[in-house]
């Protein structure tokens, strides 16, 4: 079979599917990137001035924000309930059409509340913003795990995550370049036209999955003893029983972890710094840092999951965060605090996204859509919750700004146990792709 050469090695059937991922999951990023920093500025500039009250506790809107983040976490476990569920009847293309009309409906709705926004709608659309991006990109990936095999997924993943990459350059330069002239609600419009483009780019590639997969449509039936079970509890039951997903799980949570902290560090250094208007901020680092996800992607990620493995390809995200943090530390400032949402975005959604969502790949179906949904969508907001305590407790015992720094100590001390379950899966993902291989 003929074999595509240069930076991505993909084989001529796999290049039209390939390239329909790399599509759809470029416009899911671009939305993501959109919604953000808009979410955000409206968020914390809504409590600029005053500030929110919270029983006689007065935070700013960076704190605010992280009370936010914990109410994610309740949003994420009704959201994986309803996607396991969903799961049971749909697959892939299937579960796409039903998350991108929701998605549709949703900015449908804040187009109209965005033009005059008051309390309940900057709430509401910053956990809808949340919410877009665990299901889209939870069902994406559902999608592509469950279309290739372990030797597909090395080569494959580097085009997908480019799409993925460029996706979120395009979308906060092109929010950066028009934030001034475009407004927020009619920002909703444009997204909606996106998902009408991402369904019919779903469509395509459910035609052209790759050969040496399974090619079924539908999910395989449950078990008979797990039919009246807990649709929530049905991925944590598969979690607990395998300790490579518990490995997974790990990852996940500790990256959620550092990344909630280091966002937060973020967040206070442009508050503090910056006055008044902070969205041209948010979007310029934005900017900056999907262009750097750009260079990751291109120069990195398949190069690292081809020639030295996905174990290793998982240790490049720690570390250069584990570097952000100690500039931060010594240096708290406005481009030291920004340096943080780059050196934590830019391997996330580059080579960070494509090994550890490779690390599915060899897993069972109901694995890739019951354990995965739990894992992306509760897990990570519960691991949120814990990193926002930690945030809430120091900034509230320790007023100052200078103390933000402090939590990079922490972020370090989680580094190191994120570190070896990232070895221990890299090794673990191996010795299943082999079986599978021999299977095949």
């Amino acid at each position: 079979m003929s074999e595509r050469k240069g930076i991505f090695h993909i084989k001529k059937e796999e290049l039209l599917f390939s390239l329909s991922m790399a599509g759809y999951f470029f416009l899911v990023i671009t939305s993501f990137w959109i919604l953000k920093p808009i979410k955000k500025s409206e968020f914390i500039d809504y409590y600029h001035l005053d500030g929110f009250n919270l029983f006689g506790w007065q935070m700013h809107g960076s704190q605010a924000e992280l009370l936010a983040k914990v109410l994610n976490m309740f949003v994420a476990a009704a959201a994986v309930a309803v996607f396991t569920l969903l799961s049971h009847k749909f697959v892939r293309q299937q579960l796409t059409y039903i998350f991108s009309v929701f998605s549709i409906v949703s900015l449908l709705v804040y187009f109209f509340l965005l033009a005059n926004p008051g309390g309940g709608t900057v709430w509401t659309f910053y956990l809808f913003g949340d919410l877009f991006n665990t299901l889209m990109v939870t069902t994406f990936f559902a999608f592509l795990n469950d279309s290739v095999t372990g030797d597909q997924a090395k080569r494959l993943y580097g085009l997908v995550g480019f799409g993925g990459v460029a996706g979120g350059a395009f979308g906060a330069i092109s929010l950066a370049a028009l934030i001034s002239r475009i407004s927020t609600n009619v920002w909703m419009l444009v997204l909606i036209g996106v998902m009408l483009v991402i369904m019919l780019l779903a469509s395509a590639a459910s035609r052209k999955i790759p050969a040496g997969h399974a090619q079924s449509a539908r999910p395989p039936k449950p078990e008979a003893d797990n039919k009246k079970s807990n649709a929530a509890l049905e991925g944590a039951r598969l979690v607990f029983r395998s300790r490579y997903l518990l490995a997974i799980v790990a990852i996940v949570a500790f990256y959620e972890m550092v990344s909630t902290i280091m966002d937060f560090q973020f967040s206070a250094s442009v508050e503090h710094f910056v006055a008044g208007d902070t969205g041209p901020h948010f979007s310029r680092v934005f900017a900056i840092t999907n262009v750097s996800a750009i260079i990751v992607q291109l120069v990195l990620t398949s190069l690292i999951m081809t020639r030295f493995g996905v174990g290793t390809a998982l240790l490049v995200l720690p570390i250069a965060a584990l570097g952000g943090s100690a500039g931060f530390f010594l240096f708290p400032a406005l481009w030291t605090g920004s340096f943080l949402n780059t050196a934590d975005n830019a391997f996330s959604y580059s080579i960070n996204q494509s090994a550890k969502e490779a690390l599915y790949v060899p897993t069972t179906h109901e694995e890739k859509y019951k354990a995965k949904a739990f894992i992306d969508m509760f897990v990570q907001r519960f691991a949120k919750s814990i990193a926002v305590g930690i945030s809430l407790v120091l900034t509230t015992f320790f007023a100052s700004f200078s103390a933000i720094r402090w939590l990079s100590l922490v972020v370090a001390a989680i580094l190191v146990v994120w570190i070896l379950a990232a070895r221990y899966a890299g090794r673990k993902f191996d010795e299943l792709n082999q079986k599978q291989l021999k299977v095949a």
